[in-house]
């Protein structure tokens, strides 16, 4: 299995089509370097200019720096030709502080601020984001998400769920109200595969899925070294020792750990699209053309052989 970046899927039951890879803009709101504005709109671009017309991003990343970017970089592009995923839950204060607030007040403030700084007149997809990190789920479920399906109704917005880096809220979410999408960071991963029940559950319910994390903050991407990163901390030893045996087999079969990492992730039938976040135009490149790559399918049989992987997943073979 090749990425071919001109398929698109529909979005849950909407008439959106989304590409199957988009660029996460993290990176570019300065969340892990600081960047200068011309590397970041660079990587924007070039995205574009690939067929790369996915962008997620949210008012946390950069205290709305990601967002302005974005605004810049596709000031001129038309609106038609591009996707644009952003969320509520974060808003970014007069003095530049983010804060929580899930109320509907707070929800439409931040759309109003979202859409000046990305210069747009609407959203095509909004998340709920990180409505677990404080406990937000009752106010969600009563105000933001509410507020989301009213706007999706005027047509402000196309398609409404919620990002975050556990799935179990999410299919908390999915029971009670009407979602179209969600953003599951770090949960499925070649690393992890914790989330196969939530990804059958949305499959079997039209519900799109969007991986983003997909090399667990880093240590997938970088391999086992000192320093490598795991859910956004220091691997611990068992992490380590099991991103080591991953490597291990990658390396028998000549594959780099962050290509087998990518296609992984891509090949479950319930995973719409991979968010991946890039800060320069040369790892967009690299992102596109790992996916592009041919795994020998003897790969993922040792994986499983190894019982590296978890029973029944499904693999690029």
């Amino acid at each position: 299995m090749t990425l071919d970046l001109s398929q698109t899927v529909s979005v849950g039951k909407t008439d959106l089509q989304v590409p199957r890879f988009g660029l996460g803009t993290a990176p570019i709101g300065d969340m892990f370097e600081k960047l200068p504005d011309e590397q970041a709109i660079a990587t924007i671009r070039y995205s574009l200019e690939q067929g790369i017309n996915f962008f997620d991003t949210a008012p946390l990343y950069g205290a709305g720096l990601a967002e302005r970017r974005l605004g810049e970089a596709l000031v001129d592009v038309p609106r038609d030709s591009y996707i644009l995923e952003t969320k509520v839950g974060r808003l970014v204060q007069p003095d530049g502080k983010v804060t929580f607030n899930y109320s509907r007040d707070e929800v439409l403030r931040s759309v109003e601020a979202s859409l000046e700084r990305l210069k747009l007149d609407h959203i095509d997809i909004l998340l709920v984001h990180d409505a677990d990190v404080d406990d937000k789920y009752e106010q969600a479920l009563t105000e933001s998400f509410p507020t989301l399906i009213e706007l999706r109704e005027q047509g402000v917005i196309k398609a409404v769920g919620a990002g975050m880096n556990q799935w179990q809220m999410e299919w908390e979410f999915a029971r009670h109200i009407d979602v179209n999408c969600f953003l599951l960071a770090g949960r499925y991963t070649l690393l992890e595969q914790t989330s196969l029940d939530f990804l059958a559950y949305c499959q079997q319910n039209d519900i799109s899925v969007f991986l983003g994390g997909v090399y667990n903050s880093g240590i997938l991407a970088v391999g086992p070294k000192p320093g490598a990163k795991y859910n956004y901390r220091d691997a611990p030893p068992e992490i380590m020792d099991k991103a080591a045996r991953l490597q291990a087999v990658c390396e028998r079969h000549g594959v780099p750990l962050n290509v087998a990492a990518l296609n992984f992730s891509l090949a479950h039938p319930g995973v719409t699209s991979l968010i991946v976040g890039a800060v320069k135009p040369e790892e967009v490149a690299a992102n596109v053309k790992a996916l592009q790559t041919d795994i020998p399918a003897a790969l993922w049989a040792d994986l499983q052989a190894e019982g590296l992987l978890e029973e029944g997943v499904p693999t690029p073979a």
